[in-house]
């Protein structure tokens, strides 16, 4: 007990033998978990983290969620990733604070305009809201845009997808480990993996800084530690582990009431319930496993927004944080 509140999740001892372990306390971890105990009737699982729930990009993101990607593959996926925001809420009893407030992603050049009417297509032939629009009705939707030709990279439209928006990712994170723990599974925080015991191809155990856990499953769901963890059986994943830097102003009165990003500015940003305007950027270029920020890029983050929004000159940053993203060679 912390006062009058109790914790979502306990501290459970560490059994000698689950019937599945996974590594990483994130939200891919933490919702396969719900979903063994909720739909297979696994409750005979362990939750293996090495620092705390949400340490890694669960927690180290702008809390941006979409349908506006460009292949056939990715927008049903994604499509319905939107769609269960609102029944997972009600499913985990937790305020997850989904805010379908809309997404416009700026083109700067008529191959961009070309580029996302090919992706609006897409959109709507998959049943999915997205529109093309002309920069004044950017504007409309975003009246603090700059679309004059002052700008390096002067606006000349967008794609509205209206169903896109934000999601408080600490919230998901807390919701699926309440939910959790309710029905079973054991979430074990603090807790490092040093290796992984296999015999005849197979996997047995897990050695942790608590001991020896015995085991025939286990999830890698490390993240941006992942190709770490996999390289415990003598497995080489093809992933690199690149930062993505983000930052938070001070809080402002409302002016940005959508999401909205640049691919030529490398820039994308929405304003939270605290007025704050959270900007991130695009990746640093090289692979890498810290979580610091550059002066490089704040000053490359004051300069894009204050050219598409000259609003916000002179606004502080007033906290930054970068997050791992493991990307994949395609």
């Amino acid at each position: 007990m912390f006062g009058k509140y109790e914790r979502l999740w306990g501290k459970p001892a560490l059994r000698s033998r689950y019937d599945a372990v996974i590594i990483g306390g994130g939200l891919h971890g933490l919702a396969t978990a719900y979903y063994l105990a909720r739909d297979q009737g696994m409750n005979n699982v362990a939750v293996i983290e090495k620092r705390y729930l949400g340490f890694g990009g669960a927690g180290r993101n702008t809390a941006i969620v979409r349908a506006n990607q460009r292949t056939k593959e990715n927008l049903p996926l994604y499509n319905e990733g939107l769609e269960l925001w609102p029944k997972l809420t009600d499913d985990l009893d937790f305020n997850l604070m989904f805010f379908n407030c809309g997404n416009l992603n700026l083109a700067h050049s008529e191959a961009a305009i070309g580029a996302l009417r090919l992706q609006v297509a897409s959109a709507q032939f998959f049943g999915i809201k997205s529109e093309l629009f002309d920069a004044k009705q950017c504007k409309a939707l975003i009246p603090a845009l700059d679309i004059s030709d002052r700008l390096s990279f002067p606006i000349m439209g967008g794609m509205y997808h209206p169903p896109g928006g934000t999601l408080r990712h600490d919230a998901v994170v807390w919701g699926l480990a309440k939910e959790a723990a309710k029905r079973g599974i054991r979430i074990h925080e603090g807790t490092e993996v040093l290796g992984i015991g296999v015999e005849n191809g197979k996997v047995v155990s897990v050695e942790t800084n608590r001991g020896e856990v015995r085991t025939p499953r286990v999830l890698n769901a490390a993240g941006g530690y992942s190709t770490l963890i996999s390289s415990m059986v003598g497995i080489r994943l093809p992933i690199h582990v690149l930062t993505i830097q983000a930052m938070v102003t001070e809080p402002l009165k409302p002016l940005l009431n959508h999401v909205v990003s640049s691919g030529a500015y490398h820039c994308y940003a929405n304003q939270t319930l605290k007025g704050e305007i959270v900007t991130g950027a695009h990746m640093d270029p090289w692979p890498n496993y810290t979580t610091q920020t550059t002066a490089h890029y704040i000053k490359h983050q004051a300069e894009a927004l204050t050219e598409l929004l000259p609003c916000l000159k002179g606004v502080k940053f007033m906290r930054a944080w970068g997050g791992l993203a493991d990307m994949t060679p395609d």
